[in-house]
């Protein structure tokens, strides 16, 4: 069984800075693909960006040069650095890992981002 922590959100202003950590622990397998999603109030969850367990990255268009998704492997954690926050990312920010069969989740962390 894997369980997953989200930490590090909050209420910023627009413009700010936050970063986000997903900290995993049970059974960790070498290969995997962590992701992060969110949901706004309303709206589907929607995938933010993802790094498998060689840290090769994808982000969604929306994030593309705002957002960096980084890996610890030692630490089995993954991070979410968000730059240039704007409101309309005002979201539960949310922890995936998928690891041979299964799929597993955070609890959501929010992020508010204010005008």
């Amino acid at each position: 069984q894997v369980r997953l922590v989200e930490s590090g959100g909050g209420l910023v202003q627009a413009g700010t800075s936050l970063k986000l950590s997903c900290a995993a622990s049970g059974s960790i397998f070498n290969i995997n693909l962590v992701g992060w999603y969110r949901q706004a109030p309303g709206k589907q969850r929607e995938l933010v960006a993802s790094i498998t367990s060689a840290s090769a990255t994808n982000y969604a268009y929306f994030v593309k040069g705002r957002f960096t998704i980084s890996r610890d492997n030692t630490k089995n954690t993954v991070y979410l650095q968000m730059n240039s926050l704007r409101p309309e990312d005002t979201a539960l920010y949310y922890c995936n890992l998928k690891q041979r069969a299964s799929d597993y989740w955070g609890q959501g962390t929010q992020v508010t981002v204010s005008s």
